[in-house]
């Protein structure tokens, strides 16, 4: 059967800006019948705003088509929480190996997946199973939920349990793994290095164990892996070796495969987004992501019905691809749409919220020995904080000022004295020299890193301060701690959100 060219939309997810339809996504879906949208945090106020946004964009699909869309977002809990006002607060994937406890981890994915799909989304860009084995990994980090396969397998392998049982569509991520990486791949392209025998037994090990689980989709990593794809300058989302060769042949995925982001640089400054559609459909992906631009999308929409129209991309690799497609949308999240009550129901119940904070509260890491901080001592608290948003560094925004990721106010509820000097986690000198000026003549100094570990400024404001009189509490890399080792205290808690927070304060205060 020939492929109409409005069917070709189906094979694409895209973004858009605002909190309730703008003219942009409604051209996407009423033109080219797109068959996925992603939501972002900036298209989020609140759960029911949300609920609002998704049903919407709903009936507008449904003017136009009898497919539903996929509604797709990255609530991976941690940083990588895209809405977190009013749903119940979900630890970095990291922190639950801390806790120590898979059944809590199935249990409060099942509770973020039931909440999802109550305010109307149907599919979790989600979970992160990359091992996270390069300690100056700047994109994974606390994401991944261990440094070993094992651990990755395990944890991973519960959430996408609890994810399932809520119903909702599961993504594991980032095929073939992207942990062991120093690189971005939303600003440049990285490359894994290692053996087959090595990919295989590491970074492979939980997407194996995903697909005997039944993951419903899985997402590409723009990552080159040239002992699969030979040719070094062709990241995984481009390399038919790889989705094909390895993921589809010798793994026995049949499932959907959706790319990472085409308008991330690995990709955008590379070959490019338009040709980075085609590219990765001819390479075995099923579901073409890009996430803000509107004419880079139309563009990309274009290129694929030219491919398809010349010949260079076969009907016989649309057809399939649409077939996985269309299977994945029988799912009762993405048919049931029209059934959900219009304001969101079950949202933060106490229990869930009671298992939330215990489970943050028993990752709290506390490395080597520890005093509290003395009530009658003022402190002088040094908070480096996310000032520019990227896609994997959320900033609390102008709808939801009161989640800035400080210990100031929690900190002072606990009867210290405190004064806070706050900057960028990509500090100037100027500012780095301005907060050590701040804290010279201070008795307590408490210092919130944000992965200090890879920020020369950061570094050198920590060098600067005197051990006996210092605090460090990691933000997000736990790794951050080593740079302190003589520091009267040494904490972690995988993330900076309040919840993240709220035991690290319990602590300090003692």
């Amino acid at each position: 059967m020939a492929v109409q060219n409005k069917d070709i939309g189906q094979l694409f997810m895209v973004g858009f800006d605002g909190l309730a339809p703008d003219a942009a996504i409604e051209r996407l879906i009423r033109e080219r019948q797109v068959g996925g949208v992603i939501l972002f945090r900036r298209n989020v106020h609140t759960p029911g705003q949300v609920a609002t946004l998704c049903r919407r964009l709903q009936e507008i699909n449904a003017e136009v088509s009898d497919v539903p869309l996929l509604i797709g977002i990255d609530q991976e809990g941690g940083m990588v929480m895209r809405i977190e006002q009013g749903v119940t607060p979900m630890p970095a994937p990291m922190a639950f190996q801390a806790a120590g406890s898979s059944a809590d981890c199935a249990a409060l994915h099942r509770i973020s997946g039931a909440e999802m799909r109550a305010i109307g989304i149907n599919m979790l860009l989600a979970p992160v199973l990359d091992v996270n084995n390069n300690r100056s990994n700047p994109v994974i980090g606390v994401r991944a939920f261990g440094e070993d396969a094992d651990t990755v397998i395990r944890y991973g392998g519960a959430a996408i349990g609890g994810l399932r049982e809520a119903g909702v569509i599961v993504t594991a991520k980032h095929f073939p793994g992207h942990g062991d990486t120093a690189v971005d791949s939303h600003h440049a392209m990285a490359l894994v290095g290692h053996d087959q025998e090595r990919l295989r037994a590491v970074e492979l090990a939980p997407f194996r164990a995903a697909i005997a689980q039944g993951v419903d989709a899985i997402m590409t990593a723009h990552v080159a892996f040239p002992a699969f794809e030979p040719d070094a300058g062709v990241p995984a989302t481009l390399s038919p070796a790889v989705l094909t060769g390895l993921l589809r042949d010798e793994m026995g995925y049949d499932g959907v495969v959706i790319s990472d982001c085409l308008e991330m640089g690995a990709i955008a400054d590379g070959i490019g987004v338009e040709e980075g559609a085609v590219g990765t459909l001819l390479a075995g992906a099923d579901i073409v992501l890009i996430s803000h631009t509107e004419a880079r999308q139309h563009a990309a929409i274009d290129a694929v019905a030219a491919a398809l129209a010349s010949g260079r991309l076969s009907q016989q690799r649309v057809d399939q691809a649409l077939a996985r497609v269309r299977r994945l949308k029988k799912a009762a999240a993405v048919q049931g749409w029209r059934e959900l009550p219009a304001t969101p129901a079950g949202l933060m119940g106490a229990d869930a919220l009671a298992l939330a904070a215990d489970v943050q509260r028993r990752a709290l890491k506390v490395e080597g020995s520890f005093r509290p901080l003395d009530p009658a001592q003022p402190v002088a608290l040094i908070t480096f904080e996310v000032r520019d948003r990227t896609e994997v560094d959320e900033v609390a925004n102008g709808r939801n000022k009161e989640a800035r990721s400080s210990m100031l106010d929690g900190l002072t509820a606990g009867g210290l004295t405190v004064q806070e000097f706050a900057l960028s986690a990509q500090p100037t000198q100027e500012d780095v020299d301005a907060a050590i000026a701040f804290a010279s003549d201070a008795e307590q100094i408490v210092v919130q890193t944000y992965n200090a570990m890879l920020v020369e400024g950061q570094q050198r404001l920590l060098a600067a301060l005197p051990a006996d009189k210092l605090w460090v509490v990691a933000g997000r890399l736990p790794y951050d701690l080593d740079l302190v080792p003589g520091a009267q205290g040494r904490l972690a808690a995988f993330g900076c959100r309040p919840p993240a927070l709220a035991p690290v304060v319990e602590k300090l205060v003692g």
